[in-house]
């Protein structure tokens, strides 16, 4: 039963959850003792001491989980999904969530994904305050661990009793007394290994694991890098709660895909598939990009209407706008797509800029200077006049060698800002390049024309 004091203090927090002072709360329960916390978690609502168990700080909550009886921490683990309880949690910005509403300890994390199912477990997982790009969304923690202490033969028999549940026996990972993960090994070590020696006798300290909290993007690129086919997902303190498998890896790296052609595209990222897309959310996520792109496109019409005595004087000028904008909207997007992909593969980082800017100059000038010499020679050929013939070469050169550098430079700008470089779509960088090419073009037609 509880006391006057500890029921006066329930009473208190209750007000305080009703009021949503979630750091109050956080500030009461810092000042009691683990087994006082526990035995008021105990004797409070089911929504209650989910909620108050979810406000306490990482190693608060391991201590206070551990002073539980067993069929109490059971009860914790099995209604964290609690609707209440969710709507709460999800209904803060977040920052705000992963602020308050910190990452739990990895034991309990650990006995969370095993004792829910799969559909459970995916729910949990967002209500554990992993962001939905973290690889602690798509974690599972049907992996073998063993330990460093144990004898071959009885690292086999375990694996042997529990590989036919794990996702993957290709890797087997050895753990401390508490769960840290110490080592990664394949299994033929195992089966090669003296059956009477101890595990650590086959260990070398090597391995690679990540963060529950690093983007699906980052676990996609070390399994590539270093040929694995399942990844060990460790806590903040070390702890493995989980693995990523590359069947996982396989489905965000077709989602990433799939969102960059979206958006290369001037499209809103679908999220679905496009047959189960209704014609409502197709329009939805193309009308947006459209009129963006429309009140980008009056800024052409308006440099066009700017010169247009320039025009008038010289009417040959207005037949190449059209050649003259399309090639450099072509080089913009050719520039672009190279330097996103590099970026995202990992072959171009940050620190290279300078380089990119020297090759994607040297670039530009060879390819203005030979699609410029084509313009050249075509308006000589077709006797449109020097003036004309040198206006749109020297036209071609400047605008492929400003485009070839916007197209660059830009995708790199944006990943320094934390922007997905993606959103300088073909159509956005098209349509930025037409304003500078036009202006580009007047301009160098009134120098040689003397307008």
């Amino acid at each position: 039963m509880l006391s006057y004091e500890e029921y006066d203090m329930v009473e208190k927090i209750n007000e305080l959850i009703e009021k949503k002072d979630w750091k109050e709360i956080i500030k009461k329960l810092t000042d009691l003792p683990s087994s006082d916390i526990a035995y008021i978690l105990e004797n409070s609502s089911k929504e209650t001491e989910l909620l108050l168990f979810r406000l306490l700080p990482r190693e608060r909550a391991a201590k206070v989980f551990s002073e539980l009886e067993v069929d109490e921490q059971e009860s914790i683990l099995r209604n964290i999904g609690n609707e209440k309880v969710k709507q709460i949690i999800l209904e803060l910005p977040p920052d705000d969530r992963t602020e308050i509403f910190g990452d739990l300890p990895g034991n309990v994390t650990q006995k969370l994904l095993n004792i829910l199912p799969p559909v459970e477990r995916k729910e949990a997982l967002t209500l554990l305050c992993y962001s939905e790009d973290s690889v602690g969304r798509i974690m599972t923690p049907e992996y073998i661990a063993v330990r460093p202490t144990w004898t071959i033969k009885k690292a086999l028999e375990h694996i042997r009793e529990l590989g036919k549940d794990a996702e993957t026996v290709d890797m087997i990972y050895v753990v401390d007394d508490r769960w840290h993960l110490v080592d990664s090994l394949p299994i033929r070590k195992f089966i090669l290994g003296n059956p009477g020696e101890n595990v650590e006798s086959i260990m070398d300290h090597k391995f690679i694991s990540i963060s529950a909290e690093k983007d699906q993007e980052e676990a996609a690129k070390k399994m590539k890098n270093y040929n694995l086919v399942a990844l060990p997902v460790i806590d903040k303190e070390g702890v493995l709660i989980g693995i990523v498998t590359i069947d996982d890896v396989l489905d965000v790296l077709e989602e990433e895909t799939t969102e960059d052609f979206h958006k290369g595209a001037a499209v809103s990222p679908v999220g679905i598939n496009y047959t189960t897309a209704s014609p409502w959310m197709l329009y939805s996520k193309r009308v947006v990009w459209l009129a963006i792109l429309l009140v980008a496109g009056f800024i052409s019409s308006m440099i066009v209407a700017r010169f247009q005595l320039t025009l008038e004087s010289v009417i040959a000028l207005a037949f190449f706008i059209p050649v003259l904008i399309d090639t450099g909207g072509n080089t913009s997007t050719q520039s672009a797509t190279l330097i996103i992909r590099a970026i995202s593969t990992g072959d171009l980082t940050l620190r290279k800029w300078f380089s990119v800017v020297k090759k994607e100059l040297l670039v530009g000038l060879l390819l203005g200077i030979s699609v410029g010499a084509v313009f050249f020679l075509r308006s000589v050929i077709f006797k449109d006049g020097i003036p004309l013939a040198v206006t749109l070469g020297l036209s071609t050169l400047s605008i492929i060698i400003v485009a070839n550098l916007i197209g660059a430079i830009l995708p790199i700008i944006l990943t320094r800002a934390r922007l997905d470089p993606a959103i300088i779509s073909s159509p956005l960088l098209t349509t930025i390049i037409d304003a500078l090419g036009l202006l580009i073009y007047f301009y160098i037609a009134r120098l040689i024309f003397k307008l």
